[in-house]
């Protein structure tokens, strides 16, 4: 038996007591044992740790790297808006392509392989982002899988022709369809039109939802209601829901099993969400983060995400996951094995859940994408935020991050 790539002594994610022997033919996994007896180009892991790839699920490339064109004070989400707006209207395909492309170089660098990136689009900016999207989802398919999820950030009912926009960006390749129901004085009314968009175009949905730390009107509850009367059940996902991270636990768990029941993911950002929450608080400060560990264990699929990288929703940012996993597990006091194992997969595992992903994992008969981190168990990943040391696509190495070294004194 002979392969077209041997990985030795490796750790799966989930896997971590035991050591195998990957075979890679033709861009898949073809074989995973113990002591794999076959020939073909070998190289000996040591133990370290193999996932495949990590998973970002919400993140804004056409609106990345934006510091120094836009002026902000207040640090407030009503400011960043209005900022970013501003800033939109010279956005050009040309301008978002760079962009774009800096920060999905970053990302696949941090062993990024799956990627849902919001795209806005309307009546101002038309179609501009998506274009130069499309064309970096193109370039970067190499090493990436990128999903682009349009979505009308200033409002769609509120804003005449907006949807039109909206159903020119799905017939010229969108993926998913999102909306921001905060934006329009009839949030229910603008949920309505995405989940009715969704069903024509057979889309999955994406939600930024219930920002704010006011639970008293939670807009997530008609997204459940409307998932459960259109059947979309598993195809729904809600970003942000900062306002869950000030409820009591019991009425967390209500909520969690709203959720789960009704098929809706949820994506947590921690990095944005504590930036932008508590502005107005001077002693005391709310985190603003909610709990996804415990929504987890509620049943609901959730996921960490970047949001905004180098903007004024949060003007910092490296493109890794495994940072916001560890930058999580610090705000949510998550200091177990299990729980901090559990922070990796929020950043694998349950992100390509939440996407719909059909063919991730270290399964013979996937795509063979692997990314080795240089450690032994997802905890030590989270805890050490443990570097990619290289990364597979489809069987072809993409990435090379050699180990830093020492050198001591002669």
């Amino acid at each position: 038996m002979s392969f077209d790539q041997i990985f030795r002594n490796a750790r799966i994610a989930g896997r971590e007591t035991e050591l195998v022997d990957i075979g890679i033919s033709k861009g898949r996994f073809a074989a995973i044992e113990v002591k794999l007896d076959a020939d073909g180009p070998s190289e000996d892991l040591g133990g370290r740790l193999a996932l495949s790839g990590l998973c970002e699920t919400h993140i804004h490339l056409d609106k990345s790297c934006l510091l120094g064109r836009c002026k902000c004070e207040k640090g407030t989400l009503d400011e960043a808006i209005a900022a970013v707006a501003v800033a939109k209207k010279g956005f050009t395909v040309e301008d978002v392509h760079a962009r774009a492309s800096r920060t999905i170089e970053k990302a696949i660098l941090q062993g990024t392989q799956r990627m849902r990136t919001h795209v806005e689009v309307d009546p101002r900016i038309g179609l501009t982002s998506l274009e130069a999207l499309l064309d970096v989802k193109r370039k970067y398919a190499w090493a990436i899988d990128l999903r682009l999820c349009v979505f009308p950030q200033e409002g769609l009912l509120d804003d005449p022709g907006c949807e039109e926009v909206m159903v020119a960006a799905l017939e010229k390749g969108a993926d998913v369809v999102g909306g921001a129901p905060y934006m329009d004085k009839d949030s229910h009314g603008q949920i309505a039109r995405i989940f009715a968009l969704a069903q024509r175009f057979d889309v999955d949905i994406d939600f930024h939802l219930d920002f704010g730390l006011d639970a008293s009107h939670l807009d997530l509850l008609e997204v459940c209601r409307q998932a459960d009367a259109t059947g979309w059940e598993g195809r729904v996902a809600i970003g942000h829901v900062t306002k869950l991270s000030a409820v009591p636990e019991s009425r967390l768990m209500e909520l969690g099993a709203r959720l789960a029941g009704a098929g809706v993911a949820l994506t947590v950002l921690p990095s944005t969400d504590l930036f932008l929450i508590g502005r107005d608080v001077d002693h005391n400060v709310p985190r603003g983060v909610t709990p996804a560990h415990k929504l987890m264990h509620a049943g609901v699929t959730t996921s960490l995400s970047t949001n905004n990288v180098l903007n004024p929703f949060t003007p910092f940012g490296d493109c890794s996951t495994i940072r916001i996993a560890n930058l999580y597990a610090n705000i949510a006091q998550v200091g177990s094995p299990s729980g901090m194992a559990a922070c990796l997969d929020m950043v694998s595992a349950s992100s390509a859940k939440l996407m719909n992903l059909r063919d991730y994992g270290i399964a013979v008969g996937n795509s063979a994408d692997l990314v080795v981190l240089d450690c032994e168990s997802r905890a030590q990943a989270v805890a050490e935020l443990a570097q990619p040391m290289f990364a597979v696509k489809a069987g072809r190495r993409t990435v090379t991050r050699p180990a830093p070294m020492l050198h001591g004194p002669a």
